[in-house]
């Protein structure tokens, strides 16, 4: 694994099935982009949604079309770790360099049993590919942690990095301290890049970004600048993207006949919202993920639309990749039909 930015690429669909034209003109965008690698079937590529026939057929295509250009990396993780196991196989035998393993979900592993159970013996199956833990207790419900990180990693030289989003420093520092400095840190949160690269108790080497599914090149100099210890350079890229990072989750109160509730748009539903609206391969999310509320678009919109004002060359590329008019994308209401409920 290297230093840089990863994309966790979005699945393109069209009629509910993968529309793989489509993927392979995304990848096509990432490498011209600059990216350092790409993640297929990720959470924001939808692998919940996926049996794994598809699972697999979509990691073949990415492993395929990215051979020679950029690293891939594939989502390998579930709550059952037969299924890993079987995912992690077909990973080695189409090429990917590395394994992504979400903390079991739902089931609720112990720390000790994550890394005995889970991680490990994958490790110990696969010596050749660089295992990458992904902890995210927000999503799975359970947490592997430093302490256990550190003896996985000392016990197996291919568990060297991790995915970390727990939007916890400390325990981003406490990895650092238990796993040494030559142990990857890469940021699962594109918002909190910036302070997890400058923090010198940290020390992250890159991120696995949702943004950069539509801006790769701008993530990627932003990597590149803070790892180049040019955090003024970088910052000015950051001022001009952040506020497409606040589409992981957009969140927007509406009125019932109840009262008001919170409504939250999760990841990947307000990037793909975006992709379909600038013209880019992407199609609907995957039930039960379904629309965004009216106010909810208008918060893509929004974000969007700063970004081009504040420097149209962001999305530039965009624009020439996909042969669309950024502008009349982000103004004509006809490029929202159909993409938000008419009502709560």
């Amino acid at each position: 694994m290297e230093t840089g930015c990863y994309t966790a690429l979005v699945t393109p669909f069209s009629n509910d099935e993968v529309d793989f034209d489509g993927l392979e003109k995304l990848v096509d965008f990432q490498v011209e982009g600059g990216i350092t690698g790409i993640l297929a079937v990720g959470t924001t590529g939808e692998s919940p949604s996926f049996d794994w026939k598809e699972h697999n057929a979509i990691v073949g295509a990415v492993s395929k079309r990215v051979k020679g250009k950029c690293l891939c990396i594939s989502g390998a993780g579930s709550n059952n770790t037969k299924e890993t196991m079987s995912a992690a196989q077909h990973a080695s035998d189409v090429g990917v360099n590395a394994l992504l393993l979400v903390d079991p979900y739902y089931n609720g592993p112990s720390s000790l049993e994550i890394r005995r159970e889970y991680l490990e013996p994958v490790a110990k199956k696969f010596p050749d590919m660089t295992i990458i833990p992904y902890i995210i207790p927000g999503r799975t419900g359970t947490q592997m942690f430093p302490e256990d990180l550190a003896i996985a990693g000392g016990r197996y030289s291919n568990i060297n990095v991790v995915k970390e989003a727990t939007g916890d420093l400390d325990n981003m520092r406490k990895t650092r301290k238990c796993c040494g400095p030559d142990f990857m840190i890469l940021s699962g949160d594109d918002g909190m890049t910036l302070d997890m690269m400058t923090d010198p108790e940290i020390m992250a080497s890159g991120v696995i970004s949702v943004a950069s599914n539509v801006v790769p090149a701008a993530v990627t100099e932003m990597v590149s600048l803070l790892a180049a210890g040019k955090v003024d350079d970088a910052k000015k890229i950051i001022a001009d993207i952040e506020p497409l990072f606040d589409l992981v989750t957009v969140k927007t109160m509406e009125k019932t006949s109840f009262g008001d509730v919170e409504c939250r748009a999760r990841n990947p539903l307000g990037i793909k919202t975006l992709m379909q609206i600038l013209g880019m391969p992407s199609g609907a999310c995957r039930k039960p993920l379904g629309k965004m509320t009216r106010k909810g678009i208008n918060k893509v919109l929004e974000a969007a639309r700063t970004v081009q004002a504040a420097n149209p060359e962001i999305l530039k590329p965009v624009g020439d990749f996909f042969g669309v008019e950024i502008d009349q994308r982000l103004n004509d209401p006809v490029f929202i039909d159909g993409l938000y409920y008419d009502s709560y």
